[in-house]
């Protein structure tokens, strides 16, 4: 735990996470979030002169979601502000049916869904957002209040999937002051937006703004900064890849560090079913003690299927929880690239419909049925399959017109903190070519 100070210069302070984050030299496009408020305004304009310097296109993306009749009028703003600073511009909706309950856990998904989207679109690896040390605070009185708000990171993958593969977060605002912010603008002539729905005592985060604003600053902005260290990052490097899914010694899981060893564990059910709900603690701490200890395991977790013995542990997707679930099939015209389950990035040569090989296995030619036997059994059905009205092939092998990434173990190597840069970002996603 410590005090945050005010932060005299809160933009030098910015680019110094930006220098240790991100490319310094002429390349990918940087993608920041700007709402027009205080915070991402700040942000924006602290990243325009430093793209600015380092010949880097940046690319500001702004989401209207629909939820106040001034939101366009909002949206416009951010665009003006874009054109000023010289940098593109994307106005993002959140389209369709808003919920009438949990809006804004809701809205927040949505976001990240459009932001990711669109900076995969444009090439941009990383995008910023302007949280501060006040959202921190905030999270930590919305968990007091019964909620389950994470405390904002400042460097993570992006929360959404399968959009935001190869997409990441950077927060470089977080041991800054909103009041600071504020005050660095103002000394600039800046004006920013200020939401009222901030102000409504109808939603949590409101809630502990309002919580907060009687205290000192020193005690309302007291943070956690705590470090989870390299542990998981060091585990997962020796995760294996497999066409079928993720296998680590057990004997390695056995003396890792307990914290990273349930980290891994949590993050390599997500990887490997595809899934994005993760799993409770509970049952995923009563899965960390079945796998520390002795005999065979056979467990359903969060989609995944995890099979031990004394050698290995195998992460897999569930073929009863990939049929219950009702996978989709994924139609693909020629040289069209989709995601397939959220495990499998797939590029046809041919027109293909690409779907779960559980119930086709018959149908399968020699040689395909005579490479399925590397696989275990109680996995198979949930590999990826071309189905035709001739035939069915396995995807990504000869004949089948199809190309396969598997994403689940970079997907996992980003989650345990083995990603620490933008160049680590561009690695990562070369390895999957590889």
């Amino acid at each position: 735990m410590r005090h945050l100070t005010p932060e005299p210069d809160p933009g030098a302070r910015a680019e110094g996470h930006l220098d240790a984050r991100l490319d310094a030299g002429p390349g990918a496009p940087l993608a920041v979030a700007l709402s027009g408020g205080g915070d991402s305004l700040a942000l924006t304009l602290i990243a325009a002169e430093w793209a600015r310097r380092r010949a880097r296109p940046l690319l500001v993306l702004t989401v209207d979601h629909g939820l106040s009749p001034s939101s366009p009028d909002w949206t416009r703003t951010c665009a003006q502000t874009a054109q000023r600073i010289g940098a593109g511009f994307r106005a993002l909706t959140w389209e369709g049916p808003h919920p009438q309950t949990g809006l804004p856990a809701a809205a927040r998904q949505a976001r990240h869904r459009l932001l990711a989207d669109a900076a995969r679109a444009a090439g941009a690896r990383v995008i910023l957002m302007g949280h501060t040390a006040d959202d921190r605070a905030e999270a930590e009185v919305m968990r007091t209040m019964g909620g389950t708000t994470p405390s904002p990171r400042e460097w993570t993958p992006s929360p959404v999937w399968p959009e935001g593969r190869g997409v990441f977060l950077l927060r470089p605002l977080l041991a800054i002051r909103r009041s600071d912010l504020r005050a660095w603008l103002a000394a600039r002539g800046e004006s920013w937006i200020e939401d009222p729905a901030n102000s409504d005592v109808r939603f949590a985060r409101s809630r502990a703004r309002l919580a907060l604003s009687g205290k000192p600053d020193r005690e309302a902005l007291e943070i956690s900064l705590g470090d989870t260290g390299g542990a998981a990052a060091a585990l997962s490097a020796e995760v294996q890849a497999v066409p079928f899914g993720l296998l680590l010694d057990r004997g390695r899981f056995r003396t890792a560090d307990r914290g990273a060893a349930i980290q891994l564990a949590g993050a390599a059910c997500l990887a490997a079913a595809g899934c994005a709900k993760p799993p409770r603690s509970a049952t995923l701490g009563a899965l960390y003690e079945r796998l520390s200890g002795d005999g065979a395991v056979h467990a359903n977790l969060a989609g995944a299927l995890i099979l031990a013995d004394d050698a290995r542990i195998l992460w897999t997707r569930s073929p009863g929880e990939a049929r219950r679930s009702g996978v989709a099939d994924l139609r693909l015209e020629a040289e069209e690239t989709g995601v397939f389950d959220g495990r499998f990035e797939i590029a046809a040569d041919r027109p293909a419909r690409v779907s779960l090989l559980a119930g086709r296995m018959s149908r399968l030619d020699p040689l395909a049925r005579a490479a399925l036997a590397a696989a275990p059994a109680p996995c198979r059905g949930a590999l990826p399959a071309v189905v035709s009205e001739v035939d069915v092939r396995l995807a990504g092998t000869p004949g089948s017109g199809v190309r396969l990434r598997p994403l689940s173990r970079a997907r996992l190597v980003a989650a345990c903190g083995g990603v620490a840069t933008e160049a680590g970002v561009a690695s990562l996603e070369a390895s999957l070519h590889d």
